[in-house]
């Protein structure tokens, strides 16, 4: 006579704790996903409002490069839910994906929202119960789960339970890191949260912050220390954000954290060497403004001119004043000063949280037996370009399978 199921608590209703109720359910558990917003995958939505970058097609020794140090923890689950495992996944649910000219990888529907409401209908199929406003508060004297519902407090026992709450960013969303407090009260060691994939804060002039806030600076490469990406970034009312900056904020924030600010270097022309913007920079300029010289003669926008102003500014000396082996260097090598970090609640993602020191091979926390942990909750960071869902659901995946194994055992 076979045992009856054993019930399972998911506690986050994003990608990563979808995929655990998804590898759950299928393995023969009872599961509930429990989320304390009033509807399931809110920052996946986010995410997807511009386009779902869901993965990315590189090769996997490259992709898994991407996840820096914590590449050799993540590598098995990865390897057990590739891209391209993710990618049949979301065939499967009725929408194929296509691979952009940048190597990222998309759903033909392009949106989070028809993929969402097709996994959705798939996990109630299957068995899957989904408890909205429900916010978790830990456990109670006799071990049971703990939720905060419009209807008072509810205590739920269970054979299992696996943690995926998300990190402290876009908080309206529902990761608000509320857990950590939960979790150190346990004994579990956890790394400070700290804004990834972020803007920076930077002191612009009123005249520069008014007229420019919202611009990009396209085509531009920026430079600190060791590290230069290409890409754009864009003057926000209080620093510099986007794809580039993103691409370099961990580095930017860990020597924040260290020195208090950094300066990064923006190439505004990074496709002419200094040869040749000298001698484009030396053309006659006539009776042209210098803005307007610099707008024909170099092809600057109005905001890297502006940049330009701002540095010349900066450093007490004036564009107008600078030789033009000087206005050269400056093209492509503009100083921004950068005076922190922008808040974690506007940040991509979040880096820190449960060092993998804390979780055993299956993803189960070590000072709680029968507890799993997967997606953002765990210390780890990566780039924008699908490699932030793609450890998500590879992670939540790995976090069912655990606890499939530890209810079989």
């Amino acid at each position: 006579m076979s045992s009856p199921p054993k019930n399972v608590a998911v506690i986050g209703a994003g990608p990563a704790g979808l995929m655990a109720a998804e590898v759950l359910a299928l393995g023969g558990a009872e599961v509930t996903v429990y989320d304390a917003m009033p509807s399931a995958g809110r920052k996946f939505l986010m995410a997807g409002r511009g386009g779902l970058n869901l993965t990315h097609s590189e090769p996997l020794p490259a992709f898994l490069a991407r996840y820096r140090e914590a590449m050799p923890h993540l590598k098995a689950a990865i390897e057990a839910f590739p891209p391209q495992a993710l990618r049949d996944w979301s065939k499967a649910l009725g929408q194929e994906t296509f691979v952009g000219s940048s190597g990222r990888v998309f759903p033909k529907a392009f949106k989070a929202s028809p993929l969402l409401r097709a996994w959705l209908r798939r996990l109630d199929s299957i068995g899957v119960r989904l408890e909205l406003r429900h916010r978790w508060s830990g456990w109670d004297e006799q071990g049971r789960l703990r939720f905060q519902t419009p209807d008072g407090p509810q205590f739920v026992e269970t054979s299992a339970t696996v943690l995926v709450l998300g990190g402290a960013s876009w908080p309206r969303l529902g990761s608000d890191g509320a857990w950590v407090e939960t979790l150190v009260a346990k004994g579990v060691r956890i790394s400070s949260l700290r804004p990834a994939n972020s803007g920076f804060a930077v002191a612009w002039s009123d005249i520069f912050r008014d007229r420019f806030e919202g611009q990009p600076l396209k085509g531009v490469a920026l430079t600190f220390g060791a590290h230069s990406v290409r890409g754009e970034a864009v003057v926000t009312r209080t620093g510099i954000e986007g794809g580039a900056v993103y691409a370099l904020s961990a580095e930017l924030r860990e020597a924040i954290i260290r020195s208090g600010q950094v300066t990064l270097h923006v190439a505004l022309r990074p496709d002419l060497d200094m040869k040749e913007l000298i001698a484009k920079v030396s053309a006659p300029k006539g009776k042209q403004s210098l803005s307007n010289f610099l707008r024909k003669a170099v092809s600057l926008s109005p905001v890297a001119i502006g940049l330009l102003q701002e540095a010349a500014k900066a450093s007490g000396t004036s564009l107008a004043s600078l030789s033009q082996p000087n206005l050269a260097s400056l093209i492509n090598a503009v100083p921004i000063e950068l005076t922190g970090t922008a808040p974690i609640a506007r940040a991509i993602s979040t880096a820190g949280g449960i060092p993998f020191s804390e979780i055993d091979g299956d993803f189960m926390l070590r000072r709680l037996p029968g507890v799993f942990a997967a997606g953002e909750m765990l210390d780890w960071e990566a780039p924008t370009g699908g490699y932030l869902l793609q450890a998500s659901f590879a992670t939540g995946a790995a976090a069912g399978r655990g606890a499939l194994k530890w209810l079989s055992s």
